[in-house]
């Protein structure tokens, strides 16, 4: 395991040199001038150029990118042009937010996707295992956004239950307790527009996979020897059922981020998703680099960490001489 585990941290680093290459490439290729947006159109060339100069656009492209690997190397991400800050620092007062709004989707969602894909394998032929699976097809067919804003004609205009948008409400200056409850209260529809995607599709592959497997032999030995359905069904089929769920559930985190943006656009979260949606709009250089670059080093290391745990959970996995699966 320490030997498969050094190898595959060993790939990241061409990995992340290629990440960072098609990062600055698709930043810096991207139509439009930051100095413009910053400086307004009504400044002359004098002024233009003094711009570019102190953010350093003047410079070549191949020294441009050749700064910034050694930068982020030393875990310099640079200054946001819109902020006037540093990059870490403009994006470490966004993770709260968007991890707390992730973490709790991803929760709904497998929790959800288990249970009911639970439901629906064990009763393939009954009314409730249908109406599941009817549920489950619209859920991940459906975009994220059209979600939240169904969520939010329902939930929040007609109904009244829960609020438009926000992390919090402004003028509740709550504290302690009471500003925990009011951060969950608004939390409710962004999360689960946000997980009902991933929740359809964990129903269906749960469900799926329930129905293959109770047909296969070690099933049926089971219940010849005369265990009840429910231990058969709790000992023996969903724990082979958890395998693919598992690498669902990492593959899964790419798609996870790209939701989160439109949700926290849609209910005016104050995430990476709304900052990554404002840096756009300014062409926020440093800004927009260090996102994506963190964004696809989550996927990376998600996938890593979904290999490892898929070893632990299968006993079949055997890690081979040269550290592979």
């Amino acid at each position: 395991m320490v030997t498969y585990l050094g190898r595959r941290l060993a790939q990241l680093a061409p990995v992340l040199l290629l990440i960072l290459a098609i990062n600055f490439a698709l930043i810096n290729l991207a139509p439009g001038d930051p100095v413009t947006l910053l400086a307004g159109d009504s400044g002359n060339e004098a002024y233009y150029a003094e711009m570019r100069a102190r953010f350093g656009l003047d410079r070549p492209a191949p020294e441009r990118f050749a700064r910034y690997v050694l930068n982020v190397l030393r875990g310099d991400f640079g200054y946001s042009y819109a902020h006037g800050q540093p990059v870490l620092a403009v994006i470490g007062e966004r993770v709260p937010a968007t991890l707390l709004l992730m973490l709790t989707a991803q929760i709904v969602a497998v929790t959800g996707g288990l249970t009911l894909g639970v439901l629906a394998g064990s009763r393939p032929a009954g009314r409730l295992g249908l109406a599941i699976r009817t549920a489950a097809a619209l859920g991940y067919a459906l975009p994220v956004f059209w979600i939240g804003q169904l969520l939010i004609l329902i939930f929040a205009y007609h109904l009244g239950w829960f609020p438009v948008y926000g992390m919090e409400s402004l003028r509740g200056g709550f504290t302690g307790w009471r500003r925990a409850l009011d951060i969950a209260h608004h939390l409710v529809l962004p999360a689960v527009s946000l997980a009902l995607v991933e929740m359809g599709l964990l129903v269906r592959l749960t469900d799926t996979t329930l129905r293959e497997l109770s047909a296969e032999d070690f099933a049926r030995t089971a219940r010849a020897k005369g265990l009840p359905e429910r231990v058969v069904m709790r000992r023996h089929i969903l724990r082979n059922a958890l395998l693919p769920v598992v690498t669902v559930i990492g593959g899964q985190l790419g798609a996870l981020l790209t939701g989160a943006v439109l949700v926290e656009i849609v209910f005016a979260w104050p995430g990476l998703g709304r900052l990554l949606y404002e840096a756009t709009l300014a062409r926020d250089y440093p800004l927009l680099m260090a996102m994506f670059l963190i964004a696809a080093l989550g996927v990376v290391i998600g996938n890593l960490v979904t290999d490892v745990v898929y070893t632990r959970l299968d006993p079949r996995v055997r890690l081979d001489r040269r550290g592979a699966p």
